[in-house]
C-alpha cells in the first residue's frame, strides 16, 4: 500500500528487527522483503538508515563478507540486546493495537 512512509516511522526499527530475527540478512534483501510485503514506498536508503541506527544502539551483530557481485555486504543478526528490544516492541505494538480496535469499535 502507498503513503504508509509517516505512519511507517515509528514501527520500522521493529519491523527491521522482526525480519532479522528470521535469520541473518543484508540491507539489499531486507528492502526486497518489505517491497514484496506490500510496503511499496520503502527505498534502500531508508533501510540502510534503520540497520545503522539498530547498529549504533547495539542490537545487531554485523558481519562484513565479501561479495562477488560488488563491494562487501555487512550481514546483520540479532544479538541479545535486539531480541529484548524486539520482544518489548511486540509488547508496545499490542498495546496500541488493542486500543486502536476499542477506539474503532471492533470487539
Amino acid at each position: 500500500m502507498k503513503g504508509l512512509t509517516e505512519l511507517l516511522k515509528g514501527v520500522l526499527e521493529g519491523i527491521v528487527l522482526e525480519r532479522i530475527s528470521q535469520g541473518e540478512t543484508y540491507g539489499y534483501e531486507i528492502t526486497n522483503y518489505l517491497v514484496d510485503l506490500g510496503f511499496e514506498d520503502i527505498v534502500e536508503g531508508t533501510v540502510y538508515t534503520v540497520l545503522l541506527r539498530l547498529e549504533k544502539k547495539g542490537l545487531l551483530d554485523v558481519e562484513k563478507r565479501k561479495s562477488e557481485l560488488g563491494p562487501p555486504r555487512k550481514f546483520y543478526r540479532l544479538n541479545d540486546s535486539g531480541k529484548e528490544y524486539l520482544a518489548v516492541f511486540w509488547e508496545k505494538w499490542g498495546f496500541i493495537e488493542e486500543r486502536l480496535r476499542q477506539l474503532k469499535g471492533d470487539k
